[in-house]
């Protein structure tokens, strides 16, 4: 008999004893039956409620003593179990221990071995709530990186104090504010839509163009919708010149304008606009340059389900819509909210807010008869787009959550590596980057987001080899242990190409003054491909020119810090924490990491490798001096990725063929107890 069947016997032993109600202090007082209830009838009638009051009782109940005992017996197997779980120990304990360790669960090997078992929650301040960390967050990837390389439980997440607080914000908050002039306003839209429409349909050119001059034409300054619109456009504008004043409350151009039109929104409407959307998605975006990430995921949450409301998810019939550039508005606007949603969660590792499958919408598409071409975004660009973020959004799920699949954890991995692959190979021939003449923005927008879902995706099985390249000990190899680290290096040499690319595009971007001073995903993006570069430094000693990759990134964030911009002085933080967190290393072991991965390295020289480290530039490109040449992009393209020869052996592998035997990957699901409790 179990001990559960055990207690629940001897619980049902006990007689059961009738419960006695507990009287009002006044009904005792009085020695009148009470009829509970807050206030009692009794009170009710005496006109006294407010001395309705009740004594909190600890009874003592009687039980068995056979039932505290196995109440013991049972607390001490618990006990026992929780000192023998591998994943409470640390490597050097572990491998003391092995013989001694259960059966690992069965959920070990499917489970991103990343993720430990409870949320990490960070305490900011102690009158409120702890903030929780997601573990697809960037920054907690950088404290995973620390706590790896300082080997102590003791290394703490950094908090995010970067950011302009609301304090701040208010103080900047002028009910009297006027608009700009008619010039610098036609300015600051134009602004908009070369930097900003390009990218994401967030309005109608002509539509928001023909408001504008109406409003300075009639003096129309007083309507709070179009006010709240044009402030959040007049922000952005003024974010992406850089060129406002700053205040003294907040170096971020275009502050005033954000706060103002904040204000006029406290209050969503019950009969929403598509204007009203349209704000929301603005403010959301403009909240990162503010480093303001909670902001602007409660705002994106706020438009979809406006968007529900009004039933942008769905494709509204021409009856009640007949205008066809409206029509399409709705459906570019819906999925903006949608690439809003998945891009936002991939930066924090948020879950997505509304399944694929509950969205009827068809795709973007062009409008015939569209001669004043009031998409200002390219329809096969949006779509490249969508399906990024559907993907993006994948990673998220099926690699950050904490839900149960049927699959492994490295046959999630393949699945989404072949989605991006697919996505990569169906690319129309102007959004790639290997094209004659310059590159425009937007393009290379969408393959910085899609270098870093290759890195979202695979950047745990790099983490792990830095793991194995501190371990204590080598591991004995046979040719099944070979094979196994042959597919984790293959998945670590895409996490590596992808930094590297990543790198020396935001670099050419850098050299050519294209970078926005202010912006926050460029920043994002460069301190994620730095953190790849360190560990690909430290765990194959045949990329130890990827460290002056880091540097570059480093001193790149450390420029845009000093402007002003919140984002990078958060992510220059961390990074030099890590820094020195190296330092220490190589002052106390002589600057040598060795790694038993490297063994398969000869072998793996066809997987990724397109340009060899020690024919990369200190920033990360084919220019020995170090400063890009314009044609790098196109030459070190992402989509070459797919093509190293262990890689397509990796994606070719059947399902039934991929059935990893655990023992064999034990230690790549075996992580060391890096404890995500702070509070």
């Amino acid at each position: 008999m179990t001990s559960s069947s055990k207690i629940s016997s001897s619980d049902g032993a006990i007689r059961k004893q009738k419960k006695k109600s507990i009287a009002c202090r006044r009904c005792h007082s009085h020695k009148i039956k009470c009829t509970g209830g807050q206030p009692c009838l009794k009170c009710r009638q005496a006109g006294c409620p407010a001395e309705c009051h009740y004594v909190n009782r600890d009874r003592q109940i009687k039980v068995h003593e056979s039932y505290l005992e196995e109440l013991a017996a049972e607390n001490q197997r618990l006990r026992s179990q929780l000192s023998q779980s591998p994943g409470l120990l640390t490597p050097r304990e572990h491998q003391g221990n092995d013989e001694d360790l259960p059966e690992p669960d069965a959920d070990t090997h499917v489970r991103n071995p990343m993720l430990s078992e409870r949320a990490w929650f960070l305490p900011y301040d102690p009158s409120l709530p702890p903030i929780h960390v997601c573990e697809a967050a960037c920054t907690a990837f950088a404290t995973r990186l620390r706590k790896v390389l300082t080997k102590s439980e003791t290394t703490s997440h950094m908090p995010r104090t970067q950011y302009t607080p609301e304090t701040s914000l208010m103080k900047m908050c002028n009910p009297a504010m006027e608009w700009p002039s008619l010039p610098k306003a036609r300015l600051l839209l134009q602004i908009v839509f070369s930097q900003v429409t390009r990218v994401y349909h967030l309005v109608l050119r002509k539509s928001t163009i023909d408001e504008l001059e109406d409003a300075y034409r009639k003096e129309n300054f007083d309507d709070p919708v179009l006010t709240c619109k044009f402030f959040a456009l007049f922000a952005l504008g003024e974010v992406y010149s850089a060129r406002s004043t700053p205040s003294l409350e907040c170096n971020v151009p275009g502050v005033a304008y954000y706060v103002n039109a904040m204000t006029m929104i406290p209050i969503l409407p019950e009969r929403p606009s598509l204007a009203h959307i349209e704000t929301l998605l603005l403010l959301s975006l403009y909240s990162f340059f503010l480093n303001r990430r909670h902001s602007a995921f409660l705002l994106v949450g706020s438009a979809m389900r406006l968007g529900l409301t009004v039933g942008l998810n769905h494709n509204i019939p021409e009856s009640k819509c007949p205008d066809p550039v409206q029509r399409e508005h709705r459906t570019r606007l819906w999925w903006a909210i949608y690439v809003f949603d998945r891009m936002y969660g991939s930066k924090v590792g948020w879950p997505i807010q509304i399944s694929d499958a509950d969205i009827y919408v068809d795709m973007p598409s062009n409008v015939s008869g569209d001669i004043h071409n009031d998409h200002t975004s390219d329809t096969e660009f949006l779509i490249a787009s969508i399906e990024l973020a559907k993907i993006t959004g994948q990673v998220i799920d099926r690699v950050y959550s904490r839900k149960r699949f049927p699959e492994s954890f490295l046959q999630r991995e393949q699945k989404l590596l072949i989605s991006l692959k697919e996505w990569s190979c169906a690319l129309p021939p102007q959004i790639r980057l290997n094209r004659d003449g310059p590159v425009p923005m937007n393009i290379i927008s969408l393959h910085l987001q899609f270098n870093q879902c290759i890195m979202l995706a695979s950047r745990p099985v790099l983490l792990h080899g830095l793991i194995q390249a501190t371990s204590p000990e080598p591991t004995t190899e046979d040719n099944a242990r070979t094979n196994i680290r042959q597919t984790l290096k293959t998945l670590s040499d895409a996490c590596i190409h992808a930094a590297r690319h990543t790198h020396s595009l935001i670099v050419e971007e850098w050299t050519n003054g294209s970078v926005p001073i202010f912006g926050y995903f460029y920043a994002h993006y460069l301190f994620s491909s730095a953190l790849i570069m360190v560990i690909s430094s430290l765990v194959y000693p045949e990329n130890s020119n990827d460290f002056a990759l880091f540097e570059a990134a480093f001193e790149i964030l450390r420029a845009m810090s000093s402007h002003g911009n919140l984002a990078a002085t958060e992510f220059y933080d961390n990074l030099e924490c890590v820094k020195q967190c190296l330092d220490k290393i190589r002052t106390s072991e002589g600057g040598h990491v060795q790694s038993d991965l490297s063994r398969v390295a000869e072998s793996s020289t066809d997987s990724l490798a397109i340009i060899a480290p020690n024919q990369l530039g200190p920033f990360g490109n084919t220019a020995g001096s170090g400063i890009p040449e314009h044609t790098v992009p196109g030459s070190y393209a992402n989509d070459m990725a797919f093509l190293g020869e262990s890689m397509e052996e990796f994606l070719a592998q059947p399902d039934v063929d991929f059935l990893l035997d655990p023992s064999l990957t034990d230690t790549v699901y075996s992580w060391p107890n890096l404890s995500l409790w702070t509070a």
